[in-house]
């Protein structure tokens, strides 16, 4: 072979070699993996903490035995109140016929509540409606979608609970009994005791009586896990509409 076409040969191999490279398809990359949400465990869900201001309940429902034996000294006459813990979900693994009584408000049948003694008291002063057999009703209905017993379920609401009682929205309502306080004061006084925000995940419930408008609920949307502070589910929740705009902190007694 003479050198010219041994020169050929080389320059051809060379240029197939170029061409082979430029043609070859990028290798397709890896995909990433996705970012992890700090509040994205599956144990977490959506709760609502609904509380009563008792007088105000006890307006329409004199006939009750938490109405007919309220006192000026009794925790619910300038405290909140525990209506319930509302989970996701009805009757989750209730008989129908259990149901059925809770249905038709026939709570004084439905299974009691077994409870340790201690958290029995405390659920007695703070949730006046167990002598209506109210924590029957809720344990019945939302307790059962708690996805844990009674004692867990009664230990987070209650505990909740006491966190909103030691905070400024019960200062507000305890230090103007018999006034008119505004939905605004009451989402600024979330505002200041649980977090920027905290209040626009607050609705305000009233009732006519008579001539006058009563504040009767404060239902919070929640968002976590039972281990999480009362701040940490409200600040995770989404904001909801106020509900009414304000209404007369209720004393005690028939007014």
């Amino acid at each position: 072979m003479n050198a010219r076409l041994s020169l050929l040969l080389v320059l051809t191999l060379l240029l197939a070699g170029a061409a082979f490279l430029w043609l070859r398809p990028e290798p397709t990359p890896e995909p990433a993996a996705p970012p992890q949400s700090p509040r994205s465990s599956a144990s977490e869900r959506f709760f609502i903490l609904a509380v009563n201001w008792q007088p105000a309940f006890c307006e329409g429902a004199a006939d009750r035995p938490e109405c007919r034996s309220q006192t000026k000294s009794r925790f619910d006459a300038n405290h909140f109140s525990l209506h319930g813990l509302w989970p996701s979900g009805e009757y989750c693994g209730v008989s129908p016929a259990t149901e059925r009584l809770d249905r038709d408000s026939r709570w004084s049948e439905l299974p009691a509540v077994k409870l340790p003694t201690d958290l029995r008291s405390e659920l007695d002063e703070v949730m006046p409606g167990t002598r209506s057999h109210l924590d029957r009703h809720e344990w019945t209905k939302h307790g059962t979608c708690f996805g844990s017993d009674a004692t867990a379920y009664y230990e987070t609401s209650t505990a909740l609970l006491a966190e909103l009682n030691a905070s400024k929205v019960r200062d507000l309502f305890a230090d103007n009994i018999g006034k008119h306080v505004t939905q605004a004061q009451i989402r600024a006084a979330f505002d200041a005791s649980f977090g920027r925000d905290a209040g626009q995940r607050v609705r305000v419930a009233c009732e006519d009586d008579g001539s006058r408008r009563i504040i009767s609920e404060i239902t919070i949307g929640l968002w976590g896990t039972e281990a999480d502070t009362l701040p940490q589910l409200i600040n995770a929740a989404r904001p909801t509409s106020g509900g009414c705009a304000g209404g007369i902190v209720d004393p005690v007694g028939l007014q």
